[in-house]
């Protein structure tokens, strides 16, 4: 255990199985444990291969709070690099996204190509022939890809990715079905900052029990027919843990597997839109994207950062133990019917997007459990909900009913396995 951590003697007197400290949400020497133990530990999302398809593309981003860049080199081979200098530390990259030929210090000009070797220093004479360029590249972490879906991992002996995602890979070959035969594309982002954890909103994926509550506005303000879908509460959905801290939250059953159902009638909500394919597409065709536009009924929680939720990625970045910055990432179909991209962008708006009906009611709700949290921190959060009635599967994991919060078990056992080191 880390010196400075001032924790009890064992976890359990922060997490049960079935209850957690307020405190995990409120002590910064928690915090900067998990930046170590976890998030510098594990396999943490970074981008998906859409958002960097050519050679010399790339994007920054973040592995707990280090900065990272995320590029493609000339042969085609991904690469994560710290965004740091060896010389004196400065970032080599301030730009969001774009296509480089190499990254160069705007300190003292050290140049480092694609796949993070350094090939230039300025005035290389006054280091003596002392200076030895192959030792000094960028830091590069492991690197490993599923589905298009790009980790990284500063732990060198960590496991495959493969297994690091278990039983979550069906799930995530089932999500990417709404590509509707299309490869998945991001269509764009959103970026919000909230005050609290990021562990309030890594519960929140998974939490269906809020949700007829919390979002009673979309409810309202939607048509009849998507209200009735998603009377999520009714459909005999479930909450499956996954293993590994990933957890599935089935909300409409229906809607699983997109490429099953396909003879069922086209939603009226979705009539125009299958006219306007129609024009271009075969009936078979025009079924199968209708059906892949609004999303799949389940979102799966990939622990510690990766939501894959119905019909877009959510990306929790951790900023400091009280702020959290969330990305929502649209996606679409590369080289799909522009109608149906378009009708994606404008559920993912009415839902997901600032002036939407979503995203800011669970903000709200976020802050003030951030705020209540400061209430005590002798008191539990309950974690309870559904585990009286949890069943165990053949392969050892767990499943509740849909309200059930057998995703945020399955969170915080994996934040305690991997806390305790």
């Amino acid at each position: 255990m880390d010196t400075n951590l001032p924790m009890p003697s064992t976890l359990d007197a922060l997490v049960q199985p079935d209850r957690a400290r307020t405190t995990l949400y409120t002590d910064p020497a928690i915090f900067e444990a998990e930046m170590t133990r976890i998030f510098e530990s594990s396999w943490v999302w970074v981008a998906h291969e859409s958002e960097i398809p050519k050679p010399g593309d790339f994007k920054t981003a973040q592995v707990g709070r280090q900065p990272v860049i995320v590029v493609r080199d000339r042969k085609g081979a991904v690469h994560v690099h710290v965004n740091r200098c060896r010389h004196r530390a400065a970032t080599v990259c301030e730009v969001h996204k774009g296509r480089t030929n190499s990254f160069v210090c705007p300190y003292h000009g050290w140049s480092y190509a694609l796949d993070g070797s350094l090939r230039g220093v300025p005035y290389e004479k006054g280091y003596d022939g002392t200076l030895d360029k192959a030792s000094l590249p960028l830091r590069s972490l492991r690197v490993e890809t599923y589905a298009g879906l790009i980790f990284a991992s500063f732990k060198a002996d960590i496991m495959p990715l493969a297994d690091w995602l278990g039983g979550a890979r069906k799930w995530i070959d089932l999500f990417m079905k709404q590509g509707a035969g299309y490869p998945i594309v991001t269509q764009g982002e959103h970026r919000f900052r909230f005050p609290g954890n990021w562990k309030i909103q890594l519960e929140n994926t998974t939490d269906a029990y809020h949700f007829p509550l919390v979002h009673r506005s979309f409810l309202t303000a939607a048509d009849t027919e998507t209200e009735e879908s998603w009377d999520i509460m009714n459909k005999g959905g479930f909450v499956e843990d996954l293993g590994n801290g990933h957890s599935v939250m089935v909300m409409m059953p229906e809607l699983v597997d997109l490429e099953e159902g396909l003879d069922a009638p086209i939603p009226e909500r979705f009539a125009e839109l299958a006219a306007e394919l129609a024009k271009e597409h075969d009936d078979p065709t025009v079924r199968r994207i209708v059906r892949a536009v609004g999303g799949c009924g389940f979102n799966l929680n990939l622990f510690p950062n990766l939501g894959c939720s119905a019909a877009f990625f959510r990306v929790l970045q951790p900023i400091s133990v009280d702020e959290t910055e969330v990305r929502h990432v649209a996606l679409g179909m590369q080289g799909g019917p522009a109608a149906a991209n378009r009708a994606r962008l404008r559920i993912h708006e009415f839902f997901q997007g600032p002036m939407g009906f979503g995203s800011p009611d669970d903000a709200e709700v976020w802050d003030r459990v951030q705020h209540g949290a400061s209430g005590g921190p002798e008191l539990w959060l309950m974690i309870n909900r559904g585990l009286s009635h949890e069943e165990a599967l053949p392969d050892g994991h767990r499943r509740s009913d849909v309200s059930a919060e057998t995703g945020m078990r399955a969170a915080y056992g994996q934040w305690k396995r991997m806390m305790e080191g």
